[in-house]
């Protein structure tokens, strides 16, 4: 027992302290803001109570996860990477939910879970695991090629599964872990250059119609009225509802609250603004700001390659949810379905939100040679 509560006192002494903080204030906002659309009849109140029970699971996963020492994590990569590919595989099978056009959730009975976010996490560890052992090798061209088939066999089979903002989350984690990586500038030249055929190919081959109408309404105001009931519905509708709250928002209470369908999770941001008007909004994104901040000054801090990728793999993938999701909201980017981090309902995105913060906390927690949960580091 005095060994037990000797390791928490470490541990918690040792803690990064701020960063949890951050992600607790975040998640108190959204309960309060997720109970407020239950009172207005926005959701059921499932959806609040798994909201509410994925925070404490998320928030406590956090802690314990930052206990076990990131290389020790790094090294059993071979026991979740594959539990990982196996749930993204299963939306092949009867036990996926098609919802308009992508196959993203896995009926297990009792609930659902979205496996694409349970294998961001397995991305970051096993691309920065990679990439560690290359060492030096990184900017030889076998070992970089081999690196990409890494990096983008994730996007591929998710993009086949029609769930293109979550292929562009793993594309941007993958570009931003190598960067951090120390890729030869040359390749950054060449793969800048191969962006446009990419694109044109992309465009006239890959994306659907519903695709392209969803760029193009963001240029073309004929069209936006054209689909002002269809496809620019919810854009147009979050874009009223942003702005309807003015300076102060229109408070929990009021008759005059604009319909945008799914409000509570990819349209949150549109909730904020309508409730607590531009005062709210900014001081969530100042929030987010400072979180995304943290994240990438812990990653600057690690002590090791091993550790630096794995901060900056979550900084990718907490900076580009926020960017996307309040650009959909300002319609400066086309809808594509990424929820707003610690605020948009889901329980599994809010589960694996907080693990990826404990992947942080393992990092900033294990800096010094000791004897850590599950892995001593030698000398």
């Amino acid at each position: 027992m005095k060994t037990v509560l000797k390791f928490l006192g470490g541990y918690f002494k040792r803690l990064d302290k701020i960063l949890p903080l951050i992600c607790a204030a975040l998640t108190v906002f959204d309960i309060i803001l997720v109970y407020s659309m239950y009172e207005n009849g926005f959701i059921g109140v499932k959806v609040y109570e798994t909201q509410l029970y994925s925070a404490v699971i998320g928030f406590v996963a956090a802690l314990l996860i930052g206990m076990i020492d990131y290389k020790f994590m790094s090294k059993v990569w071979y026991i979740y990477a594959p539990a990982a590919l196996i749930l993204q595989f299963l939306l092949f099978t009867p036990l996926a939910i098609q919802r308009d056009d992508d196959i993203a959730w896995l009926d297990l009975g009792a609930f659902t879970i979205q496996p694409s976010e349970i294998l961001k996490l397995a991305f970051i560890l096993t691309l920065s695991t990679h990439i560690v052992k290359l060492g030096d090798k990184i900017n030889s061209l076998p070992h970089l090629l081999l690196l990409c088939v890494h990096g983008l066999f994730p996007v591929a089979l998710i993009i086949i599964q029609g769930d293109a903002g979550s292929a562009l989350v793993f594309l941007f984690i993958f570009l931003c872990m190598l960067f951090a990586a120390g890729i030869s500038w040359k390749y950054i030249l060449v793969s800048a250059a191969a962006v446009p055929p990419i694109l044109y190919v992309a465009w006239n081959y890959i994306m659907g119609d519903h695709h392209r109408i969803r760029i193009l309404m963001l240029f073309d105001k004929e069209l936006q009225e054209q689909e002002r009931l269809d496809a620019y519905m919810q854009q147009y509708n979050g874009t009223i509802a942003l702005g309807s709250g003015q300076l102060t928002g229109l408070g929990f209470h009021s008759d005059s609250y604009t319909y945008v369908p799914e409000i509570y999770n990819d349209f949150v941001f549109s909730y904020i603004g309508m409730t607590l008007g531009f005062i709210g909004c900014m001081a969530v994104v100042i929030t987010l700001t400072v979180l995304c901040l943290k994240l990438l000054s812990n990653a600057s801090a690690a002590c090791d390659m091993l550790g630096k990728l794995i901060c900056t793999g979550v900084f990718a993938m907490v900076t580009f949810h926020c960017i996307i999701n309040i650009g959909m909201v300002l319609s400066v980017i086309p809808v594509i379905g990424i929820p707003l981090p610690f605020i948009s309902t889901g329980g599994t995105s809010m589960i694996m939100m907080y693990a990826s913060i404990g992947l942080v906390l393992s990092v900033s927690t294990h800096k010094e040679k000791a004897k850590h949960m599950f892995y001593t580091e030698k000398d």
